[in-house]
Order: C-alpha cells, then structure tokens, then sequence
C-alpha cells in the first residue's frame, strides 16, 4: 500500500507535520511519502493568472503525488477556525484541474493545535467538503493540548488519548487491508 502524509501547514515548524509523519511511521510494511507543502510555491489563485497562464507545474505534481497513493493521512493545520491559506490556495489550484481530485482517495484526517479544542473546526470543514471532492474518509482524529499531549519520541501520551489513537490507526489498517 502506498501512503501519502503531509501536514497541511506552510510552517517550517508545524506540529501538524510532525503529527501526520509520526502516523504515518505507525503503518510499517509500506511504501511511505512524506511530502512538504513548501515544495508546492503557488501563486494565489485567480481565474485571470489561471485563463492567461494556465495551471501551474506544481499543482500538477501534487495531484500526480495524490494520485500514486493508496492512503492520504492529513493533518489540518487551522487558522481562524478554518485551512491555513496555504493549503487552501493548493486545494483551489488542484481543483481547478479536476474538481474530484479526491476520487476514490481514501483519507485519513488528523489536526492539533495548542489549544484545548485540537483543530476540530478544521477538521469539520474537512469531513465535510473533501468527500464532495471524491475522498473517502477512512478515519479522523484530534488531537488537543499538542505541546502537552505530544512528543516526538513516544508520539501522543496521555493515556486515554494514546488509547483513542491507537484504535483509531488500528480501524484505519483494518480498511485497508479489507478494501
């Protein structure tokens, strides 16, 4: 299975990133990508630059990087309770190419964020317009408190928390390997 993980996050320090490449190690035994949204440079989408420019070469490539993978984890960076304008100029541009650019794309969605609510505002916006992109929303997990509730070597650690993530990947690789 080839599974694709980023952190929909432009910050060279996103704890969104960190999140979505520890899961990511979680599923051993296959073919893993992590990729940076920084290698992605857009110019803010307009329907002018798109008609007098066309699309640009890098929302090209992260289409054909989501087009290679079995299983695409997403971590929801949130800013102002929704997409960070990052990802979101990514997502318009990938669109604009084809608008279910999700199609029969399995997701599984993380966010986190310092405070006590995890991106779950992020996270419900995407639960509910990536499917009307195609996607397939395997799983989904927030994570709060990140620099409390998180580390880089024991991945999320209270224990009831670690429990709900724990499942939540065990859920995800049992759909996997039954799809």
């Amino acid at each position: 299975m080839n599974i694709l993980a980023f952190g929909a996050s432009a910050s060279t320090h996103s704890i969104n990133k960190q999140l979505a490449y520890y899961t990511a190690k979680q599923f051993n035994g296959h073919t893993l990508a992590m990729i940076d949204l920084l290698d992605y440079q857009l110019p803010l989408y307009n329907i002018d630059l798109e008609r007098s420019s066309g699309i640009p070469e890098h929302a090209h490539a992260f289409l054909e990087r989501l087009n290679w993978a079995d299983l695409v984890i997403i971590s929801l960076a949130e800013h102002n309770g929704s997409y960070t304008a990052w990802f979101k100029n990514l997502f318009d541009w990938t669109t604009r190419i084809n608008g279910k650019f999700l199609q029969d794309k399995k997701l599984f969605l993380l966010s986190t964020s310092p405070g006590a609510r995890g991106g779950l505002s992020v996270l419900g916006h995407a639960l509910d317009r990536f499917p009307r992109h195609g996607a397939e929303i395997v799983a989904s997990f927030s994570l709060p408190n990140f620099n409390e509730n998180f580390t880089k070597e024991n991945g999320v650690i209270p224990q009831q928390l670690a429990q709900e993530y724990k499942s939540t990947i065990e859920q995800v690789k049992s759909l996997m390997v039954n799809s």
